[in-house]
């Protein structure tokens, strides 16, 4: 299941969407399980209002019964009114993996990274499929269905959670990553194989991709058994 979040926050907000969605977890029923949280870098235009990036944010939850979806859907809409800054204008999409009218979004999300798209063609690529605004002028629906595109597409964004990401310390071994699920791929000129003892300096910044449906960290040679990962936290102005 895919709950994409978008436009919560504001610029005095102390926290943006990607930390509302990451908190979600905490008040999700029995028999939901958080995969992962990714976020997705959308369109940066001037004529495009947005706090500080634009990007926006998907949970992606395993459930143990399909009923659980309309439980989500109440819970979500009331936990992002609740959370939403003041003169926000949050939006929510909630997708499972078999509905059939998510290949539309599939379509969709990518369009939000290189044009710019209405409310109307948002709601349009979500037909059958849960979205809803929260306040303001309800664009919030428009990042949030592209989150939901995106990341069901597989091959798109960064994620700020997964397997307790932040409690790796900054220097950790393949093998501790490989464990917990996070596959290294180097991107070296030679393609050559990190091995399971060599360490990974991550600058204190894990953020793996989302490629092919797997947390992928992408890294570089920085000498023998020693590697680094690519990106890293952007400095504030």
């Amino acid at each position: 299941m895919y709950i994409g979040f978008d436009d919560t926050d504001n610029q005095d907000s102390d926290f943006g969407t990607g930390k509302i969605a990451r908190r979600f977890e905490n008040i999700m029923p029995e028999g939901c399980h958080m995969w992962g949280v990714v976020r997705q870098q959308l369109l940066i235009d001037e004529r495009i209002p947005y706090t500080s990036h634009n990007s926006s944010a998907c949970v992606v939850i395993d459930l143990s019964e399909p009923s659980l979806k309309d439980d989500l859907i109440f819970m979500a809409s009331e936990y992002i009114e609740r959370e939403a800054a003041p003169g926000s204008d949050p939006g929510l999409c909630v997708a499972c993996e078999s509905d059939s009218a998510l290949t539309e979004l599939m379509s969709f999300g990518p369009l939000c990274t290189r044009q710019i798209v209405t409310q109307k063609e948002a709601l349009q690529a979500a037909s059958g499929i849960h979205i809803s605004g929260h306040g303001g002028s309800n664009d919030g629906i428009i990042g949030a269905a592209a989150a939901v595109g995106l990341t069901a597409s597989g091959w798109s964004g960064r994620f700020i959670e997964f397997a307790g990401l932040r409690r790796f310390p900054d220097m950790v071994a393949v093998s501790e990553l490989e464990k917990n699920g996070i596959l290294v791929v180097s991107l070296d000129r030679d393609a050559m194989i990190p091995s399971p003892e060599d360490v990974i300096y991550t600058k204190g910044w894990l953020r793996p991709r989302l490629w092919g449906q797997k947390p992928i960290l992408p890294v570089l040679c920085r000498g023998k058994n020693m590697w680094e990962s690519v990106g890293e936290k952007r400095k504030k102005s």
